[in-house]
């Protein structure tokens, strides 16, 4: 199990729900790639408007732009090891946005695996 206690760096990436990487939505990709690489977690946040670089807004009240709401994928790992897996976000995202925030983990704990 990974142990993450102070400093951290969160890396938030903003793409588009119906972006895919080899018929599999992006965001999936990222999080699964995520977890093979070893870090410490990463969680999906699928957002109910919003707009990027293209300035379409796309937002659930509207039933026919509702097909590609903005989606947000959390990564919290150390520093080294979040800059170590911006290269394969770089192969991933062609469109969306990628930010840094040096953070504070406070309390990371997870469930007991059973044996």
């Amino acid at each position: 199990m990974t142990r993450l206690a102070g400093r951290a760096l969160r890396v938030t990436i903003l793409v588009g729900e119906s972006d895919t990487w080899h018929h599999r939505p992006l965001y999936s990709e990222i999080v699964h790639r995520a977890h093979e690489a070893g870090l410490a977690g990463a969680s999906v946040f699928r957002g109910i408007e919003g707009y990027g670089a293209s300035s379409l807004i796309h937002t659930s009240r509207l039933l026919s732009l509702s097909e590609d709401l903005p989606v947000a994928i959390l990564i919290v790992d150390t520093e080294d090891r979040v800059r170590a897996f911006l290269p394969q976000l770089d192969a991933l995202v062609h469109e969306g946005l990628v930010i840094l925030d040096d953070c504070e983990v406070i309390r990371y704990a997870g469930r007991e695996r059973p044996e």
